[in-house]
């Protein structure tokens, strides 16, 4: 719910700025000089550039209000600096020098956001434990967030779970969110075959996030039911509130998403397994940690934050307590707690706060 508020804000607020974005364009030269010609011209000139950018959302409805946004926020500091500079230096411009500079930064800034949605690397972590662990050692593949259809449809999907399987892990685990309300039907289905040809020592694990279920039902070509059987049809054991027992001495927990009511407690699905088992819990959202360190599990790992997405959001996501976390490797006690910024992320084809990703974890261990 907070997502769809920010955004409904967001909007609004783009739609706000639109009309200072134009008195902005109409503050260059070229533009003035029209207006002493033709003066409804000179406007319709200035309107043109934002109107061009409206119409991205004829391709992607957020991306029009992230340029807008952002082209808003660039210029009001730029008008704050040149309006300083001109009470210093008491003299007046005659090039709008701050609006080129404003364009230049913003396309730069948006096309690194654009590589770091669309571009994805491995971030490795290492955790020792001084549990008992097969071998001593085990290599966990873990992602979350492909919401599949947005940056990565089905095929590319194969090639990140290539990727994946050139790491040589013991096991894959999927942290939520792995479809979209968006998603097709066909790529969903190219994506859980991709999965279905990873070769692990011990399986893929798959929880489900609050997009999976999706919001608006009837509005996708498949169903969360229909997700799952294809997750298992390809040998993905899905946990809604499960635990298993993968070796004697390792067990994977999965939760149901926070929003979910029926889920369990954490302490309700960490009765019975043994202390000295080596337990990875899989919660989409992070934000029970208090909770999951004082069952004194050993690794939770997490999504759903997309490590951010667009700055500042992480930060606001923490400022109102909705995660504990929002991205990186943090302990409590004894407890390892990773969130990992996504594959990909939520409707949005820019990443300015975080880059996409999947994620490699060796836990080292007495053999």
């Amino acid at each position: 719910m907070f997502w769809i508020l920010l955004f409904v804000i967001l909007m609004l607020m783009s739609l706000g700025g639109a009309f200072y974005l134009i008195t902005r364009f109409h503050r260059f030269s070229f533009i003035k000089r029209l207006g002493e010609r033709h003066k409804k011209l000179s406007w319709l000139a200035s309107i043109i550039p934002v109107a061009g950018i409206a119409c991205l959302s004829f391709i992607n409805f957020y991306s029009a209000i992230v340029v807008i946004l952002h082209l808003i926020i660039f210029w009001l500091i730029a008008d704050l600096i040149a309006c300083i500079l001109k009470r210093v230096t008491k003299k007046e411009r005659r090039y709008n020098i701050e609006g080129i500079l404003v364009i230049l930064f913003t396309a730069v800034y948006l096309c690194i956001g654009w590589y770091n949605a669309h571009h994805v690397v491995c971030t490795p972590y290492s955790i020792s434990t001084d549990k008992a662990i097969a071998g001593g050692r085990l290599r966990i593949a873990g992602f979350a967030d492909s919401h599949v259809g947005i940056t990565l449809d089905g095929d590319a999907m194969a090639k990140e779970m290539a990727r994946i399987q050139a790491e040589n892990p013991d096991i894959v685990v999927i942290a939520g969110d792995f479809v979209d309300d968006d998603s097709k039907r066909d790529d969903m289905i190219k994506s859980c075959k991709a999965l279905g040809e990873l070769k692990t020592t011990y399986g893929i694990y798959f929880v489900s996030g609050n997009h999976d279920k999706g919001y608006m039902e009837g509005y996708r070509d498949f169903t969360l039911d229909e997700l799952y059987s294809e997750l298992e049809k390809n040998n993905v054991t899905v946990l809604e509130d499960k635990a298993v027992m993968v070796t004697d001495n390792f067990a994977i927990i999965g939760r149901r998403d926070k929003h979910d009511e029926s889920r369990k407690t954490i302490g309700e699905l960490a009765e019975g397994i043994s202390p000295d088992v080596y337990t990875l819990v899989l919660d989409h959202q992070p934000n029970d940690y208090d909770n999951e360190t004082a069952s004194k599990v050993d690794l939770v790992y997490s999504g759903h934050t997309h490590g951010g997405h667009i700055w500042p959001s992480g930060y606001i996501g923490l400022w109102i307590k909705a995660n504990d976390f929002v991205y990186g490797h943090t302990v409590r006690e004894n407890t390892d707690f990773i969130v990992t910024s996504g594959i990909s992320g939520w409707a949005i084809p820019f990443k300015t706060g975080a880059v996409s990703e999947y994620n490699v974890i060796d836990i080292t261990g007495r053999k």
